[in-house]
């Protein structure tokens, strides 16, 4: 059987959005800015699934713009509210996804902003007293920090940094795209300019997501061409990926409690058993803590003597895991960088969703502890 232990980078459509998408893809797949019935019924299809999301997020349709995913969401957000409002600083960490530090860094490179990256400790955490420290010093900013970190599992008191911008009028940005789908946000209460949200990493399709905005103010659109979106994202509307995108979110909310507990009992329980098998591992970041992702445990293992990666090794043996963030597999991980991680050591992140089981579990720590079993008989060999 094959094991995917990789959700924080894609996770499996559900059967229950599918079966939502299905009639959208052949047989309702009219353009939804056309006025015969094909378009009415999509341009229905879209806004049922806008007020869905709504709901959820405690907001009003008017403040939810749909998008290609987590990525354009971010960027729509950083450029249009940073060129919008005249915004010559901005604030964030060395952890954040490529899609905001890229960003922020062209920005910054173009003479457009001067940007400011918050200290953090050795694992990961930044300083809210540092934060408020920068808002007080400098011209009005626009602040950065994802919730979740889809490489460590750290979790950031967004709570507590929207409270700080909003003393000091600062625009605050938070990625969602780990989170969403894991956490209930209630926008009323937490006090952020924008969330953004990625169906595929809550079982939904790939290539759409949503941004949520505070204002019903309009944003510059990052894509111009049409007046779809209300004129703030062009493009024909990705109807079928957008009926997936609510119902997936529903599904999540609707369970998200109990998903919550037998994510993070599954992720307790690899713990202590890589802590039993493997002498010598270590873990990155806050993923082991409780007060983490529980969707996400990066572990840092012992070299072996032959050079082998235990990720080929999984991976040979139908087990799905990472490095880090699939996005940077082929460059490293800035993260772990910044950490100042020991790259002699390899890094493997696990990554959990509903549909990983206990067997699944048992079937990856059992592997691995092959592996470094017959890696010691090994060594003692040389030895005699």
């Amino acid at each position: 059987m094959r094991i995917y232990l990789d959700n924080a980078a894609t996770t499996p459509l559900s059967k229950e959005v599918f079966q939502a998408m299905e009639p959208f893809i052949f047989e309702n797949f009219g353009n939804p800015s056309s006025t015969h019935s094909y378009g009415r019924y999509a341009r229905t299809a879209i806004e049922d699934s806008r007020k869905t999301i709504a709901d959820l997020l405690n907001t009003t349709p008017s403040q939810l713009i749909f998008t290609s995913g987590g990525t354009e969401a971010d960027n729509t957000a950083i450029l249009s509210s940073i060129r919008s409002n005249g915004i010559r600083v901005a604030i964030t960490t060395q952890l954040e996804h490529h899609a905001v530090l890229n960003t922020l860094e062209y920005l910054r490179n173009n003479g457009e902003i001067k940007l400011i990256y918050l200290n953090h400790d050795d694992k990961g955490d930044i300083s809210i007293q540092e934060l408020e420290d920068l808002l007080s010093a400098n011209e009005r900013a626009f602040v950065s920090t994802m919730h979740g970190n889809n490489e460590i599992g750290n979790l950031n008191p967004i709570d507590e940094i929207a409270e700080v911008c909003c003393r000091y009028g600062a625009i605050f940005h938070t990625d969602t795209v780990q989170t969403m789908g894991q956490y209930k946000y209630d926008t009323q209460k937490l006090k952020a300019d924008f969330l953004v949200g990625s169906a595929h990493k809550f079982h939904g399709p790939k290539g759409v997501g949503f941004l949520f905005k505070s204002t019903s103010d309009k944003l510059r659109p990052l894509i111009n061409g049409g007046s779809q979106e209300r004129g703030q994202r062009s493009g024909t509307e990705n109807v079928s990926g957008i009926v997936g995108l609510a119902k997936a979110l529903e599904l999540s909310y609707a369970n998200s409690d109990l998903y919550q507990q037998q994510i993070g009992n599954l992720k307790q329980k690899m713990i202590m058993d890589l802590l039993k098998r493997i002498p010598g591992i270590r873990f990155n970041g806050n993923s082991a803590d409780y007060n983490s992702l529980k969707t996400v445990l990066s572990v840092s293992l012992p070299d072996l003597a032959n050079g082998l990666s235990p990720i080929t090794y999984l991976d040979q043996h139908n087990i799905c895991v990472s490095g880090g963030s699939a996005c940077t597999s082929a460059t490293g991980s800035h993260v772990l960088t910044a950490l100042g991680n020991d790259f002699d050591r390899t890094t493997v992140r696990f990554s959990f969703s509903r549909y990983t089981t206990e067997n699944e579990i048992d079937e990856v720590i059992n592997h691995l502890t092959n592996l470094y079993v017959r890696e010691v008989f090994a060594e003692l060999r040389a030895v005699c």
